[in-house]
C-alpha cells in the first residue's frame, strides 16, 4: 500500500494571516505546503478521520469530569467557496452529538434590537463540544463595511468588541479556529454556472449571490481589514486557498487537528476501584 502523502509544511504556519499578510498576494488556486494531488489529498483526509474522532471523544469525556475545553471553528467565505463541503467532509467524520453547527442568517427584528454579539454569545459551544459557525459575527464587519451600513466609528467599536469577546471565550476554555476560504472571482463564476446547469445543485442558487458578486473588490478589502483588526494571538486568522476543494478540506482538517492536539486532552480516570467494580460486574 502506498504511503499517504502528508503536508511538508503545516497549514497553521503557511496559511497564517499574520502581520504583513496581504490577501491580494494569496493565490486561491495554490496548495501551500502540500506536494500531493487530489487523490493524495482525499487519501490523507480519510487517513486522519480516526484521529479526529478520537480527539473529539477525549474532548467530550473530559467535559463529563469537569473539563471546560471546547473548540469553536469560524468559517467565513464568499458564496460558493465550499463551507458546506468543509462541514460535511471534515466535521462529518465526528460524532454529530458532539458537534454544534450554527449558520447565522440576516438578523431578525428582535435580534437587531440588541447589540450584534447578543445572538452570537448564545450559540457558543458548551464544554466538550466542537462548535462551527457557518458565517458568524464577522458578517457584522464585512457586509456592513461593504454596504456602509455602519460608519467607521461603529466598525471600529465592533472590531474591538469582537477581540474582547474572543479573548473572553479563550479564557473560558474555548480554542478558536478562524478560517477564511479564499476562492477567485473566476472560480466563483464557474461554480454559480454549475449551480444553474446541474439539477442537483440548482436549489443552491440565489440571485442574491450575483448581487453581492458585484462588490467583490469591496469584500476583499473588508476581509483584509478584518484580518488586520481581529487577528490576535489567541484567535489568529488562517486564509485557505479554496479553488481546489480537496485542498481546502485537508488544510482545514489539519488546522482543526492542531487546535485539538494543542488542548493536551487526556482520557479522564474515574475515582473508583476498577478491580472491585470488575468483580461486581462478573457477579451480576
Amino acid at each position: 500500500m502506498t504511503d499517504v502523502v502528508k503536508f511538508k509544511q503545516h497549514p497553521a504556519e503557511t496559511l497564517l494571516a499574520g502581520k504583513g499578510f496581504k490577501l491580494a498576494d494569496c493565490d486561491p488556486d495554490s496548495t501551500p505546503g502540500y506536494p500531493g494531488d487530489k487523490n493524495d489529498g482525499e487519501a490523507l483526509l480519510d487517513e486522519l478521520d480516526g484521529k479526529l474522532t478520537t480527539l473529539q471523544d477525549q474532548l467530550f469525556a473530559e467535559s463529563r469530569f469537569g473539563g471546560t475545553k471546547r473548540i469553536l471553528m469560524v468559517l467565513q467565505a464568499m458564496d460558493t467557496a465550499g463551507k458546506g463541503g468543509i462541514v460535511s467532509h471534515v466535521m462529518g467524520a465526528m460524532n454529530p452529538q458532539g458537534v454544534q453547527l450554527k449558520s447565522f442568517k440576516a438578523p431578525t427584528p428582535d435580534e437587531k434590537s440588541y447589540d450584534f454579539l447578543w445572538r452570537i454569545e448564545k450559540e457558543v459551544p458548551a464544554a466538550g463540544m466542537v462548535g462551527v459557525f457557518d458565517r458568524s459575527h464577522y458578517e457584522d464587519v464585512l457586509i456592513h463595511r461593504v454596504h456602509r451600513w455602519a460608519d467607521p466609528t461603529e466598525l471600529e467599536r465592533r472590531y474591538n468588541a469582537i477581540n474582547e469577546f474572543e479573548a473572553r471565550q479563550t479564557a473560558a476554555g474555548t480554542k478558536i479556529v478562524k478560517v477564511m476560504l479564499h476562492i477567485s472571482r473566476d472560480e466563483q463564476k464557474q461554480r454559480l454556472l454549475a449551480r444553474l446547469d446541474e439539477p442537483e445543485k440548482l436549489w443552491k442558487y440565489s440571485s442574491n449571490d450575483l448581487k453581492e458578486r458585484a462588490f467583490w473588490s469591496d469584500y476583499m478589502d473588508a476581509y483584509q481589514k478584518a484580518f488586520e483588526k481581529t487577528g490576535t494571538e489567541v484567535a489568529p486568522w488562517h486564509v485557505v486557498p479554496a479553488n481546489k476543494k480537496w485542498y481546502a478540506r485537508i488544510a482545514v482538517q489539519q488546522l482543526l487537528l492542531e487546535a485539538m492536539e494543542g488542548l493536551k486532552l487526556q482520557w479522564p480516570v474515574p475515582d473508583l476501584d476498577v478491580g472491585m467494580e470488575r468483580e461486581l460486574v462478573e457477579r451480576s
